[in-house]
Parts: structure tokens; C-alpha cells; sequence
């Protein structure tokens, strides 16, 4: 192994230093990359954050979703939109996830795969 190896890049070494405890599962965004806690996180500590991989996250209730399509974050709703959603300022569009399935207007989670490529914060 490369001596200079840190780790595989999937998982990576996140802090919170956000206001409020971050929940397993909860997703986080870090600059214009989104991740996912692997554990509860209390503000000021040290955890892990999944940036690759499948997960079951909150979805925009209204928004119709096609598998395959590239997904909004929604820093107000934390939540993901469609990728025809107005970006509001915080928002985080681009290639961050895309949906793993469809999801209709009457559904309120959706399994996202998270791909580790920083996206756009709209300003």
C-alpha cells in the first residue's frame, strides 16, 4: 500500500461545528459536497460522514422524481428536490446525488445515491 494512503475516500472525517447535534443518518452538507452521518455527532465533536453510497433520505413531498434524475438540496427543508426546483440561496444543485428511484408527490423519502462531487451553493 502507497505510504502516503489516508483513507479510501468514501467516509470522511467530519467535525460539527454547526449549532445543533447532527442525527445518524441526517444529511450534511459540507461546502458544496453532501454527505451523510454514519453516527450522532454533538456539536464541537468529531464523526464520520458517508460522502459515497446509497441511502434512504427526506424528499420534497410535492416534487415528482424519475430514477436517474440529479437532485436539489434544500437547505431550508433539508430536503431533496427535482432537478427543475428553483435553487433558493444555500441550495445545492449539480451532480451531489441523483435518485436511486422514482418517487412520487405522495411519498416524503427517497433512496439517493450520494456521489462525492462538490456541487454548485447557489448565492
Amino acid at each position: 500500500m502507497a505510504t502516503n494512503f489516508v483513507q479510501d475516500g468514501r467516509m470522511l472525517d467530519y467535525t460539527n461545528s454547526t449549532s445543533a447535534d447532527i442525527t445518524s443518518g441526517q444529511v450534511v452538507p459540507v461546502g458544496a459536497v453532501l454527505g451523510v452521518a454514519m453516527d450522532d455527532i454533538s456539536v464541537g465533536e468529531p464523526g464520520v460522514i458517508a460522502i459515497d453510497g446509497v441511502f434512504n433520505v427526506p424528499k420534497v413531498s410535492a416534487a415528482e422524481i424519475n430514477q436517474g434524475e440529479t437532485l436539489t438540496w434544500v437547505v431550508f427543508s433539508k430536503s431533496f428536490d427535482n432537478n427543475t426546483a428553483t435553487a433558493a440561496t444555500s441550495d445545492i444543485t449539480g451532480a451531489i446525488a441523483f435518485a436511486a428511484e422514482d418517487a412520487g408527490s405522495s411519498v416524503t423519502s427517497l433512496t439517493v445515491k450520494f456521489t462525492g462531487v462538490p456541487g454548485t451553493v447557489k448565492s
